[in-house]
């Protein structure tokens, strides 16, 4: 073919692509304008009402349209009016954990823990729209005034969205998803530490699991979630509910941020000491960040064993000096030797996950807290350590703690790798 035939083909492509994009616009403005004049018999926010009036007036603007050509157009202008627009195609595919719109221009994801860029383009306008639809229905305020804002999808996809002046080329959207398929133990961590990591939630061990953003924390923390014994009632406190335990006894709280007036705000704080009075056997924390660790902590020393958590760190002991800083920054004026007792007293394991270069995440290491009396500070606080079991080969050691349950069997030795049992400090 000559570059005459090619140039024409390419202009037809073009003018067809021209055409379904008009149409796909005309189209959007009826449903719109139909919708606005219903009052308050408005189309439902399932979207099963607004595809079948798209599908209406697509057949009565184009009636020649093929089979798959109107399907196509009439799912893009549904998840224009009802969904994400040109983001609810990535949003429904389970290989993608994360869609980043970084603003105008092209789209980024992750996929299988890979950043990957589209050829997806989305302008300025389309963004704030997308923003608005997500913020609006939750009673938030996103503006120049208030330029941050998180958020939840209907699904528990996690929302996060930064306007101008401080998102500086244009608003910024990332949605963190969450697969649909609840992982185990066994398949994120190495031989025999998922032996290990559920005998510690079935003998009621405090685990704090620890990690960078992205690394697998709250994937971990439903893992272990699913090995706490059924019938044991379980109060989850979080920040955006991204937890799904299987328990037939689990009650989830969500925290609340302030509303458009900007009253009406329920901090983790708060949500972590009502949980005490609601006779819980264990409380799961989805992830500390401020002074609710105190509360946590003191959840875990009065009666609450088997409590999970979760935080940002690159080791398991880098996780404990953030929890004392944490309870430190509180309102609460508490020595640092009182902070470390109560560190002391409470965890029993930090388990670090992190994100290795393939994308995939995963353990890859199990430390248990051991107070170090000799390892006095220059303030007379007594020393926090911690005491590796478990690297990315498999189990290294077996914890020296006795088992908060009483019924609890003894750990297996056979979880050690080569038989023999070793610590590392």
């Amino acid at each position: 073919m000559d570059s005459s035939g090619r140039y024409a083909m390419l202009l037809e492509a073009t003018t067809v692509a021209t055409v379904v994009e008009d149409l796909e616009e005309r189209l959007h403005r009826s449903v719109v304008a139909a919708d606005s004049h219903l009052g308050e018999h408005r189309l439902p926010p399932d979207g099963a009402g607004v595809r079948i009036l798209v599908e209406r007036l697509a057949r009565a603007e184009a009636p020649l349209l093929s089979g798959p050509a109107l399907d196509a157009i009439v799912d893009a202008v549904t998840a224009r009016v009802r969904g994400l627009g040109p983001l609810e195609a990535l949003l429904g595919d389970p290989s993608i954990s994360e869609v980043m719109v970084n603003g105008p221009g092209r789209v980024w994801i992750e996929r299988h823990g890979r950043l990957e860029r589209l050829e997806t383009e989305l302008d300025t306008p389309t963004i704030e729209r997308l923003i608005e639809r997500v913020v609006g229905p939750l009673g938030l305020r996103i503006d120049r005034s208030s330029p941050l804002v998180d958020a939840r999808l209907p699904d528990g996809s996690r929302v996060n969205a930064v306007v101008p002046p401080l998102a500086i080329d244009g608003p910024c959207l990332t949605i963190r998803r969450f697969g649909a398929r609840r992982l185990t133990l066994a398949e994120v961590s190495p031989p025999g530490v998922g032996e290990l990591l559920a005998w510690a939630v079935r003998s009621r061990a405090n685990v704090l699991v620890s990690g960078g953003t992205g690394a697998g924390k709250t994937t971990l923390l439903n893992a272990l979630g699913a090995e706490i014994p059924a019938g044991e009632r379980v109060i989850t406190v979080e920040d955006a509910a991204e937890l799904r335990l299987p328990g037939a006894h689990v009650v989830r709280l969500e925290s609340r941020p302030a509303n458009a007036e900007g009253v009406g705000e329920v901090p983790l704080r708060q949500l972590v000491r009502n949980a005490l009075r609601m006779r819980p056997d264990r409380i799961v924390v989805g992830e500390v960040r401020g002074p609710e660790a105190l509360d946590m902590l003191q959840a875990m020393n009065t009666g609450h064993e088997g409590s999970l958590s979760t935080c940002h760190a690159n080791s398991p002991t880098d996780a404990l000096r953030r929890l004392e800083t944490m309870v430190l920054t509180g309102s609460v004026a508490l020595p640092l030797a009182a902070v470390r007792d109560q560190l002391g007293a409470a965890l029993d394991l930090v388990v670090q996950v992190a994100r290795r270069p393939d994308g995939r995440r995963g353990v890859v290491e199990v430390a248990e807290v051991i107070t170090d009396d000799e390892a006095v500070t220059t303030g007379g606080a007594p020393g926090l350590r911690t005491r590796r079991l478990a690297g990315p080969a498999g189990v290294v050691g077996l914890p020296a703690r006795a088992p908060r349950a009483v019924d609890a069997d003894a750990p297996d030795p056979s979880w050690v790798l080569g038989g023999t049992a070793v610590g590392a400090s």
